[in-house]
């Protein structure tokens, strides 16, 4: 009976023990998943946070850009300030000059395009510098 005690305490004791060397296995390797999954999710964060930063630096800059052309708009229609266009008359070349020739302006359409196609500029240009630096420091880490 002693003898069948022991045998089966041995048996018990290795089962026990290859059950603490299973488990701690697979808990090493769950430990490690984890502290891989925990490092991915900290590095989306920061790059979010980086992209966050970026969209509003650039989405600042071309706001400050609109207005900065809405207000030269609104100067330029109330008169307080002038566009100045280098403009050449060429319907009769041989005349040296003109009588009661007032000075040269560009029409009201011409003048809306010309600040339309000036924001267009701003924003295209805003918006590729910000992609440009978005491709820098996020796609090519």
């Amino acid at each position: 009976m002693k003898l069948h005690l022991h045998a089966v305490l041995a048996v018990l004791i290795a089962a026990l023990s290859f059950g603490v060397y299973h488990y701690h296995d697979a808990y090493s390797e769950t430990s490690s998943t984890l502290k891989l999954a925990n490092a991915t999710i900290s590095d989306m964060q920061t790059r979010q946070r980086d992209v966050a930063a970026l969209d509003a630096k650039y989405t600042k800059e071309l706001a400050d850009a609109k207005k900065i052309i809405s207000d030269l708009h609104r100067d330029v229609a109330a008169g307080r300030k002038r566009l100045l266009i280098s403009a050449t008359c060429s319907n009769n070349p041989t005349t040296p000059g003109v009588a009661n020739a007032g000075t040269a302006r560009i029409t009201p359409y011409a003048e809306r395009d010309y600040f339309r196609l000036r924001a267009g500029i701003e924003t295209i240009t805003k918006q590729l510098t910000g992609l440009q630096q978005y491709v820098r420091e996020q796609c090519l880490k």
